[in-house]
């Protein structure tokens, strides 16, 4: 059975990245985009990698345009959006499909392993969280209403 650690992304430089380097973390995995009305939720995200990284934690953030076109900028835009806006120093990587056909393998592992809402896997909209624990496996999916803050308690059980 696959888990998060037989996936290779590439980073928003475009350079690859075994999740493997993650081994033994606990990971949140996020869809974000910078021009969306859940984008504040950058600044918890970053209080949360904050808080918890010396235990553990690493947010991992993947830049997605399929939602109302709301990540249109260039890596280096992104990159810099993130950065002065909110001071994100979490890893961001390439932008992604989480949809469809071209759907990023991560995701689509993602979705398999924690379906949404009556068991679609489709992701709804920008900012839906997944959940890793340290074996790296899927233990929770969270909308993107459910504010970064809001998942203290079930990062802090994993860590």
């Amino acid at each position: 059975m696959a888990t998060i650690y037989d996936f290779n992304v590439n980073d928003i430089a475009g350079k690859p990245v075994a999740l493997e380097r993650y081994r033994g973390k606990v990971l949140l995995i996020v869809n974000t985009a910078s021009k969306c009305g859940f984008t504040p939720q950058y600044k918890g995200l970053e209080a949360l990698h904050k808080k918890y990284r010396s235990k553990g934690l690493e947010v991992l953030g993947f830049p997605c345009n399929q939602f109302g076109a709301q990540e249109p900028g260039s890596a280096e835009e992104i990159e810099s959006f993130c950065e002065i806006n909110y001071g994100v120093t979490f890893p961001l990587f390439a932008k992604i499909d989480v949809n469809g056909d071209d759907t990023a393998p991560l995701f689509r592992h993602l979705k398999r392993e924690k379906p949404g809402l009556l068991g679609s896997e489709a992701i709804k909209w920008n900012f839906t969280k997944f959940l890793v624990d340290r074996d790296g496996k899927v233990v929770e999916r969270f909308s993107p209403n459910t504010e970064p803050a809001a998942l203290a308690a079930d990062i802090e059980k994993l860590l």
